[in-house]
């Protein structure tokens, strides 16, 4: 399972700084090429041997005087519900200010690991102003500056300490783990419902009701795998409407725990920004992929041209990633429920296909003989050959090349659709490395 890392405290106070130093040390999954402004709170730190997550509370704030100290403290208690540990920011130059007394008044109460970290602290005479900070009752503050980076191999080695060694669960490996993914009230508990078909799940019409990530084991009619459902009965008092920050922390959850992600989207609304932000996570973290259109009972026009249109908009809403199955259902009369499962069951054995190196060069290099990567500066990059890597979560293919750093983007996502037209890949991501022949 994945561990979780919440980035707290009132706005300025650097944040965001120290999020994208985090997250950087894996520069291409929080990149500021896709995506809204939400996307970017959310990446992958590596430190040591450990990976996580973390969150940056505060691309969620509105930011209007009257909601805003309520904002945050809606904030918090999200974070403190939904997260592993609890990373508490304040400010050396400006003190101890209300707010943060407040904050820290929440933290407190809560069951979490905290850690209170001041940032700003740029020279060792501004470590002494730290001091005020015990006031808050929160431990000792670790001095860090977010902008230089000075204090944050002190404050990881904290962070990495206050996880703990956590046992994923006595969960069997060779089995698909499969999370339902979508917006609030696109009708995910309905058709984990209807696969089990049994009300397990409290299902209501109230959007946001699922807490907490379960798994079910499902074993009938020759499938077998996890279902990972973000389910469970929401505390209503403590978060009110402030629904898309925490279906976005519940979507972050259940799809770093699955293999592959079923994205529901409302056949009655048609496919929403905050649809393609749940894609974006799916994709940062390179699970397999089905999309399920689901009410397709509710809509009237069902007709084959409007099937097709309805695809041919998913496929260029979710391009350049677009091999992935869609499939058209309805939840609540049942209709191809079933088809989910099997497209989910295809793309996770999709992703374990191992292709020869002798056939891998054969079918690719005329390919790439015929269209070779453009010539940049004069100089001309030979690909002479190319393998699969062996054991990798995701397919992964490596060419050699003369000159890998001159090979762009564009150039990749050829060789990808050619593999993909090749060998049946639908579902699942692959990556491609150039490398150094």
């Amino acid at each position: 399972m994945g561990n979780l890392l919440a980035i707290v405290g009132r706005p300025n106070v650097g944040k965001s700084t120290l999020f994208n130093r985090l997250t950087s040390t894996r520069h291409a999954i929080v990149s500021d090429t896709a995506g809204t402004t939400r996307d970017r709170q959310y990446g992958k730190c590596e430190w040591g041997r450990r990976v996580f997550s973390v969150v940056d509370t505060g691309g969620w704030v509105v930011n209007s005087d009257d909601v805003f100290e309520e904002e945050i403290r809606k904030q918090v208690l999200i974070a403190i519900e939904e997260c592993d540990v609890i990373l508490f920011m304040v400010d050396v130059k400006n003190g101890v200010t209300d707010l943060d007394e407040q904050v820290a008044e929440i933290l407190r109460q809560s069951k979490r690991p905290v850690i209170l970290c001041c940032n700003k602290t740029d020279t060792n005479d501004m470590q002494y102003y730290s001091a005020e900070f015990y006031s808050l009752g929160l431990g000792d503050p670790m001095c860090i500056s977010a902008l230089s980076g000075s204090g944050t191999g002190e404050l990881l080695d904290a962070i990495v300490a206050a996880f703990g060694d956590k046992p994923d669960g006595p969960l069997e490996e060779d089995i698909p783990r499969i999370a339902v993914v979508g917006r609030p009230n696109a009708g995910k508990s309905s058709i984990i419902n209807a696969f089990l078909a049994d009300d397990r799940n409290v299902v209501t019409d109230i959007a946001g009701t699922t807490r907490d990530s379960i798994y079910t084991k499902f074993d009938k009619f020759g499938f077998k795998f996890y279902l990972v459902d973000t389910a469970g009965i929401r505390k209503k008092n403590k978060v009110n409407e402030d629904l898309e920050f925490y279906s976005v922390m519940r979507a972050i959850r259940a799809i770093e725990n699955a293999d592959v992600c079923v994205l529901m989207i409302d056949g009655t609304r048609g496919i929403e920004g905050q649809d393609i932000n749940i894609f974006q996570l799916i994709q940062k973290n390179q699970k397999g992929l089905v999309v399920v259109v689901n009410k397709w009972d509710l809509v009237e026009d069902k007709s084959n041209k409007a099937i097709r249109f309805f695809e041919d908009t998913i496929r260029q809403r979710l391009a350049p990633f677009s091999d992935v199955e869609i499939v058209f259902a309805s939840a609540l009369t049942k209709q191809r429920i079933f088809k989910v499962l099997e497209a989910a069951q295809r793309a996770y054995n999709n992703r374990t296909t191992r292709i020869s190196t002798n056939k891998l060069n054969e079918v690719m290099l005329p390919i790439i003989e015929a269209t070779p990567p453009p010539s940049l500066k004069g100089k001309y990059i030979k690909i002479k050959y190319c393998m699969q890597l062996p054991s990798t979560y995701v397919p992964s293919f490596v060419f050699y090349a003369n000159l890998p750093q001159y090979v762009k983007d564009p150039y990749k996502r050829f060789l990808e659709n050619k593999i993909r037209e090749n060998w049946n890949f639908t579902g699942t991501p692959i990556n491609i490395y150039i490398r150094q022949k």
